[in-house]
């Protein structure tokens, strides 16, 4: 199981719609993971207007998709509730700002899981995740997106200096595609966090992560 360990080469971080029919996504997600290398799947659910989904809906997606994502090599982590990660035995958590803290989740779901956290555009937010321990931390919005609506726009610039200047990985987030995403690849993400870009890709997901695939491997070349 991968573990997000940063690498030369940036990778695909998928991201679940937000709203989905666990059973019937699952022949999408499988042509999606065929298709190429993606290094983990967070399996993101809301509501209308981003309200918290609940938690039995949380616990029937991660039993139809958690196996998916395991049979290649991917990990699968939840998004917001570190008590469902670790009651459900998933590889890790990503927490949000206003989720629960680093500390808290990192408690929850034990030493041995991911943990990532969201640190928006914020250079601080991500100095102290990257310091208490995260195993990862986020940047964006870099582009516009639907999934969400944004908190904070990102400039590439912040990747740079990110990845210069530690050893924590870092993941770009918002609203990328295969028509934007190199610049984020030569800044220095690590890892590309990717919801519609793929799901809503003209052709189709695996299409999609062959796609994003093939720019990774040839930007990463150039950092």
């Amino acid at each position: 199981m991968t573990d997000l360990n940063a690498e030369t080469a940036c990778r695909l971080y998928l991201i679940t719609p937000a709203r989905l029919e666990p059973h019937a996504f699952a022949d999408t997600l499988k042509a999606a993971l065929n298709a190429g290398d993606v290094a983990s799947l967070q399996l993101r659910l809301k509501g209308e207007n981003e309200t918290p989904p609940a938690a039995d809906d949380i616990r029937r997606a991660t039993e139809a998709l958690m196996p998916l994502a395991h049979a290649h090599d991917v990990a699968f982590i939840i998004n917001d509730r570190p008590d469902l990660a670790a009651e459900l035995g998933t590889d890790g958590v990503h927490v949000g700002q206003t989720d629960a803290s680093y500390a808290e989740a990192r408690k929850i779901v034990g030493a041995d899981r991911i943990v990532g956290v969201t640190c928006h555009a914020s250079r601080h937010l991500a100095m102290e995740a990257g310091e208490a321990g995260a195993d990862y931390v986020a940047f964006g919005a870099f582009y516009e997106t639907d999934t969400k609506t944004p908190i904070s726009k990102a400039e590439p610039e912040i990747l740079t200096w990110w990845s210069e200047t530690f050893v924590v990985p870092c993941v770009a987030i918002g609203g990328i595609t295969v028509q934007n995403a190199a610049a984020l690849v030569r800044a220095g993400a690590d890892f590309l966090a990717v919801s519609s870009g793929v799901w809503a890709h003209a052709e189709g997901p695996a299409a999609a992560v062959r796609a994003f695939d093939r720019i990774m491997a040839e930007e990463s070349k150039s950092r």
